[in-house]
C-alpha cells in the first residue's frame, strides 16, 4: 500500500526522560490507524514531533503527498508549515475560539490556503474578494458534511460538547489535509455521540479520502474503526498488527485491554 506518513526510529528527550524511544510507525492512504498506550505512554508526544511543536531528538519523519515524485522530510519544521504540506490535527483538549461562530472557526483552518496576505485584506481587491467569498462557501460546505450547519451562526461556547469536538475536526478539514491526527476525539463522549463519532470518521476517510491516525483510549471506538493499531508503552512500540491481532495479542490483553475485550 502506498504510504502517506512513515515515520523511522523516532527518539524525543525531556532533559533525562526518554519519552520516545526508537518508534517505528507509518500510515497509508486511506487508512485508519490507532495509537494506544497507558497515560504517560508518549502518545501525545508523538503527535507533538510529527506536527512540528518538538523538534525530534532522533529519527526522522517522512510524508508522502499525493503527486510527490519522493518523500519530505519534516524533522523540525515549524508547525503551520507542517498544516501546509497536509497534516491537520485535534487536540485532547478542545480548542476553539469560543466567542466566534461555528463558521468563523472553520474558516480560520482556510487561512493556511488562502493568499490575499496583509496588503489584500487592507485593499480589499477583487481577487481578495472573491478568495473571501470562497472560504465562506468552502467552511459552509465543510459544516454541512460534518452536520452541524443548523449551528452556523451560533457561538462556538454555546454548542453541546459532541458538537463542540466536532467542529474542532471541521477546523481541521478546512485546511485541505491528506493525513488527520486526532488526538483521543471521543474523551468526554456519551455513548451516542462516540457512535456518531465513529460515522463520521469513516466518512471522513470514505467520502474525502483523508488517511486518519488516532489516539484513543475508547477500545470498543478503536477495534471498530482501525485498519491497524500501534501500541506503545514508556515510548517504545510493543505491538503492531490489526484489531483481531492486537485483541488477541497477550501482552497487550494483559498490559492495556483486560482478561477480553467487550466488542
Amino acid at each position: 500500500m502506498e504510504s502517506v506518513l512513515k515515520v523511522q526510529n523516532l527518539g524525543m528527550n525531556f532533559g533525562g526522560l526518554r519519552a520516545l524511544d526508537d518508534l517505528d510507525l507509518d500510515v497509508c492512504r486511506n487508512e485508519i490507524v490507532a495509537l494506544i498506550g497507558p497515560n504517560g505512554a508518549g502518545k501525545t508526544t508523538f503527535f507533538n514531533c510529527i506536527t512540528g511543536i518538538y523538534p525530534p531528538t532522533d529519527g526522522d519523519v517522512f510524508i508522502f503527498a499525493r503527486g510527490m515524485d519522493k518523500p519530505d522530510r519534516i524533522n523540525g519544521v515549524k508547525p503551520n508549515k507542517v498544516t501546509e504540506k497536509g497534516l491537520a490535527r485535534t487536540f485532547q483538549n478542545i480548542r476553539l475560539f469560543p466567542n466566534m461562530t461555528v463558521l468563523e472557526n472553520v474558516m480560520i483552518g482556510r487561512h493556511c490556503r488562502m493568499h490575499a496576505g496583509v496588503l489584500g485584506a487592507i485593499l480589499r481587491g477583487r481577487s481578495t474578494i472573491r478568495e473571501e467569498k470562497k472560504a465562506v462557501e468552502d467552511s459552509y460546505a465543510i459544516l454541512e458534511k460534518i452536520g452541524l450547519a443548523q449551528f452556523v451562526d451560533e457561538f462556538a461556547k454555546n454548542l453541546p460538547y459532541g458538537a463542540q469536538r466536532r467542529l474542532e475536526i471541521a477546523r481541521a478539514m478546512a485546511t485541505e489535509p491528506f493525513l488527520l491526527l486526532l488526538d483521543e476525539p471521543a474523551a468526554g463522549m456519551n455513548p451516542y455521540e462516540t457512535r456518531e463519532l465513529d460515522e463520521l470518521i469513516k466518512q471522513i476517510r470514505d467520502e474525502e479520502g483523508i488517511s486518519i491516525l488516532l489516539i484513543e483510549h475508547d477500545m470498543k471506538l478503536v477495534m471498530s474503526l482501525s485498519d491497524r493499531i500501534f501500541v506503545v508503552d514508556y515510548g517504545k512500540k510493543i505491538a503492531q498488527g490489526t484489531p483481531e491481532e492486537i485483541r488477541n495479542n497477550p501482552v497487550v490483553i494483559k498490559a492495556y485491554l483486560g482478561e477480553e475485550i467487550d466488542a
